[in-house]
């Protein structure tokens, strides 16, 4: 088969199509031959040699996938050849064929066409996981997402609005901010001129934000802390802000706040499973009754990801960008 290699750490133009050994579905597994995978930051990372795979995941990028099963391995039960399905990965998706563990699969959902479905494991599994079986986002609460915009960010506001909290957003520039109203954001920040703990603290009677999703990290934690409300939780996702900083334990402790930081990607399968499990669940309705849909940017040859991957350093999409085969 063929896949995206990284021969060498470095830019874009690290990435190589090149043809590959085929995967084979161990005890648990089944084959997928790919229709579509999704570029994710993890990605860039593990393109620039900063964001190793686990041992034993897949050498090559793509932390999810679309396609239809083209084999079972030892002890798969409930699926079969030809079903059409998407999944949550280690790594590898960006190739023509990959093993996946069984519980980390996903019927394409009701109303979803097959290369779309690629844009939904990664951040359905996230947003479900972090802001409400960690955070426990409940009706009526405000949610702050920052990059609202982002794949994560557009599937956080319609999950948090379909259960009936507000949510408020921080973007960059006017266009995103109302792509995050078009879906449903109440409270819209441009994080390039205002400050979003002011905003938020003055659309929410000076209580702050119940839960924070954030994906900047150390740059944000300061204000993050300060603009949580009594009780609040914040759900630290990436680190494109940096990775140290100081927290003043005082505030924290004055909000009776909790902050925690989870990534999927290494995760043992059992868990992973338990949370597409969950999605499925609870998540998966939700887009078959339309009420929750992916947002995709552009749809890219996989050959060419090195393309989608400045898409995404240069920031200029809405939702996630697509590679397909």
């Amino acid at each position: 088969m063929h896949a995206i290699t990284i021969p060498e750490p470095g830019g874009p133009e690290a990435l190589v199509w090149a043809e590959v050994p085929d995967p084979v579905p161990g005890e648990g597994e089944v084959l997928v031959e790919v229709a579509a995978s999704a570029v994710n930051r993890a990605d860039l990372l593990q393109r620039q040699g900063f964001y190793d795979p686990p041992p034993g995941a897949s050498p090559y990028p793509g932390l999810e996938c679309s396609g239809r099963i083209a084999a079972l391995g030892p002890g798969v039960s409930g699926w079969a050849v030809g079903d059409e399905v998407c999944g949550l990965l280690a790594g590898g998706g960006y190739a023509e064929k990959v093993a996946v563990p069984v519980g980390q699969l996903l019927p394409v959902p009701e109303g979803v066409d097959l290369v779309t479905a690629a844009a939904l494991p990664e951040v359905t599994c996230t947003v479900w996981s972090n802001v409400f079986m960690i955070a426990h986002l409940r009706p009526g609460e405000t949610l702050l997402v920052h990059g609202g915009s982002s794949g994560i960010g557009t599937m956080a506001i319609q999950l948090a609005k379909a259960v009936g909290a507000k949510v408020a957003v921080t973007a960059g520039g006017k266009e995103k901010l109302q792509r995050c109203a078009e879906l449903g954001a109440d409270i819209l920040i441009d994080y390039r001129e205002q400050d979003f703990v002011e905003e938020v603290r003055a659309a929410t009677d000076g209580a702050g934000a119940d839960v924070i999703l954030d994906i900047i990290g150390a740059k944000y934690l300061d204000r993050n802390v300060k603009a949580l409300a009594v009780n609040g939780r914040l759900a630290i996702i990436g680190m494109q802000g940096g990775i140290k900083a100081e927290l003043n334990i005082a505030t924290l402790l004055n909000k009776r706040g909790a902050i925690t930081a989870t990534s999927l990607r290494g995760r043992p399968v059992h868990e992973k499973a338990a949370i597409v499990a969950a999605v499925r669940e609870h998540v998966w309705p939700l887009i078959g009754g339309g009420h929750v849909r992916p947002v995709v940017d552009r749809t890219v040859p996989m050959s060419e990801a090195a393309g989608a991957h400045r898409v995404l350093e240069e920031s200029t999409h809405t939702g996630k960008v697509v590679l397909t085969r």
